[in-house]
């Protein structure tokens, strides 16, 4: 290996260890949990009280079944910058479909640089259904498959108010598994850190696409982006979640996609699901496709 390289590598784990340990002292209140959703140290399993055994099946993303959702604007005739990839001919889709999500993470190495570190795959899942279209048979319109590897570090130290509870790096592939011309994929190295404060959590992601020779989708950074931000805030029974992405970019490259989430009791362990997106890229095949969605639903698992 060559030597710059190589110091450069050993610095970066020399840094990033020193923020492995966590803190001693009494524990802030103002940092503390008090609602029935879990924290990022649970669903993580980042200090000793929450750490379990591998292969575990564990929630990840959201877990919902929107059985109402309409669009403004459904992406009747998907287009791509590669011509090879855009559908020549229009397809009356309905304004109103269902779709759902499904998410799970298993950890399968457990205690890296001191004891700090865990490797997890995870897998999402996500289809959208044309059930009200009668007209064409009620097809599925679209379905992403996004599995990672992600290796997370747990950590505990005060940033801007907040508590920095986790740091973490992952490789991530997603791709909707279809032929020409409507095949779309890309894959991303991503960095991500998990805050805390109270009821409130925030985790930021930033990510490098990695170069495709047969590019589906040349501009899908310029428009579903290239980090993301998710602020959620729960009450005793009440989860809201806003979920944003943006290209860092300006101009007419200055895009990307908002998202809010408000997740509420129904009945017993029943959880009514509200969401509205405005933006581009609410699926693969929808990367460059700007639209406004509302949907109505049930939630199993939210985001914490």
């Amino acid at each position: 290996m060559n030597r710059k390289i190589g110091y450069r590598i050993g610095l970066a784990i020399g840094l990033l260890s020193g923020f492995l340990t966590p803190g001693h002292g009494q524990e802030d209140p103002l940092f503390t949990r008090k609602s029935v959703f879990g924290s990022l140290a649970e669903r993580w399993e980042l200090d000793s009280a929450s750490r379990k055994s591998t292969f575990r099946v564990t929630p990840y993303k959201p877990l919902n079944i929107t059985g109402g959702r309409w669009s403004n604007r459904p992406n009747e005739q998907p287009v791509s910058e590669n011509p090879m990839y855009s559908l020549p001919f229009q397809v009356d889709y309905g304004n109103y479909e269902a779709k759902y999500q499904i998410s799970m993470k298993i950890k399968v190495v457990r205690g890296l640089l001191g004891k700090r570190g865990d490797v997890w795959i995870g897998y999402t899942q996500k289809s959208h259904w044309q059930i009200y279209n009668t007209r064409f048979s009620r097809p599925f319109r679209e379905t992403n498959y996004e599995p990672e590897v992600i290796l997370n570090f747990a950590t505990n130290f005060p940033v801007l108010g907040l508590r920095n509870r986790m740091l973490g790096i992952s490789f991530n592939h997603q791709s909707n598994g279809r032929s020409l011309p409507l095949s779309r994929s890309w894959n991303r190295v991503i960095a991500h850190a998990g805050l805390e404060r109270g009821n409130w959590t925030l985790m930021l992601r930033g990510w490098y696409r990695l170069p495709d020779a047969d590019d589906e989708n040349p501009a899908i950074t310029d428009n579903i982006g290239r980090a993301d931000a998710l602020l959620v805030f729960h009450t005793n029974r009440h989860l809201f979640a806003v979920l944003g992405s943006h290209s860092l970019r300006g101009g007419n490259r200055n895009r990307g996609q908002v998202q809010f989430d408000w997740t509420y009791p129904v009945w017993g362990n029943l959880r009514g699901h509200f969401q509205v997106l405005n933006g581009y890229g609410e699926t693969l095949v929808d990367y460059n496709h700007f639209q406004t969605t509302i949907g109505f639903g049930i939630s199993l698992v939210e985001w914490l």
